[in-house]
Parts: structure tokens; C-alpha cells; sequence
């Protein structure tokens, strides 16, 4: 069975992490921007997402990604991704959508 499972996590300096576990995509790309932004009401000074456990991303779920980073820039919160699988990392590369996301090989040190 496939779908999407997310676990947050408060971590220390303000920060909260949202690991993903499965699919991204059309089916739950919106359960999960509704997550994401009662997470944001709470205001965080920084919001990351795990991808690491993500299997599949499609473009619904890479549009929230993206839409979620308009937020961060928009409220001065930071935005951190986690790195994903290579099927994950390849779509981000091939619509070049790397290049405005801080992403890093792992959640910890996120406090600079």
C-alpha cells in the first residue's frame, strides 16, 4: 500500500522538523500542505522537511515544496530540505528547483 506518513518533531533553537515517509504526490500533496501550514501558524524560526523516506515525488508535491518556500521567504522563517532519495533529488535537479532550496545531508546543525 502506498500513500504518505509525516512525523514532526520539535527540535531545539526553534526549530521543527517534518520527516516524510512514502509518496508526495497528487493524493496527498494537499494533506500535506494542510500539515505544513498549521505547523507554520505556530511560528517556527525554522521549518525541515525530511525527505530522506520519500519514495516519490510528483509535481503536485514538488508545487508545495515550492509554494511552502514562498511562505518561508515571506514570513523571515528559514526553510531547510533534507536530502532525498535519487529519484527525489533527480526531480528537483532536472527542474532545476535545487537551486532555490537550502538543502542539506542531514537535520542536525541547523541552527546557523
Amino acid at each position: 500500500m502506498t500513500g504518505l506518513a509525516l512525523s514532526i518533531e520539535a527540535l531545539e533553537d526553534d526549530v521543527v522538523k517534518i520527516a516524510l515517509r512514502g509518496e508526495l504526490e497528487l493524493e496527498h500533496a494537499y494533506t500535506f500542505d494542510q500539515e505544513l501550514r498549521r505547523l507554520e501558524a505556530l511560528g517556527p524560526r525554522c521549518i525541515c522537511i525530511d525527505l530522506r523516506e520519500l519514495t516519490f515525488l510528483d509535481s503536485t508535491g514538488l508545487s508545495r515544496l515550492v509554494a511552502a518556500r514562498r511562505r518561508a521567504r515571506k514570513a523571515g522563517r528559514r526553510l531547510v530540505l533534507v536530502r532525498g532519495s535519487a529519484p527525489v533529488q533527480r526531480l528537483f535537479a532536472l527542474t532545476a528547483v535545487d537551486e532555490h532550496f537550502e538543502i542539506v545531508n542531514e537535520p542536525g546543525g541547523l541552527r546557523a
